[in-house]
């Protein structure tokens, strides 16, 4: 089948966009039977806006909720919460103090 390029309008932008012959052949090959109603920034957009780590459902995104642990910082002494439970055999920073530990 041959394919010839489309110009297709943005459901968000409203700008107008090239469906090349080579995207419908990429669409084919994926088993996509709709043409995409978003141009490629406003996809690109959309995609960052749902972020890794996270997962549709229905339009609507969530992401899951690291586990953070209480800790007190080795550096400056301040409460902190860490991502990983401390187990006290080594020093447990704050985001400041392991910054400049790191550089160090």
């Amino acid at each position: 089948m041959s394919f010839q390029e489309k110009t297709l309008q943005c459901s968000d932008c409203g700008a107008t966009f090239t469906f090349s012959a080579e995207e419908q052949e990429f669409f084919q090959s994926k088993g996509y039977t709709n043409e995409p109603k978003r141009c490629p920034s406003c996809r690109r957009a959309r995609k960052e806006r749902q972020g890794s780590g996270s997962y549709g459902n229905g339009g609507a995104t969530y992401r899951s909720q690291r586990q953070m642990f209480p800790a007190v910082c080795a550096g400056c002494g301040k409460d902190t919460e860490v991502p990983f439970e401390p187990r006290g055999d080594k020093p447990v920073y704050c985001s400041d103090c392991y910054r400049k530990v790191r550089l160090s």
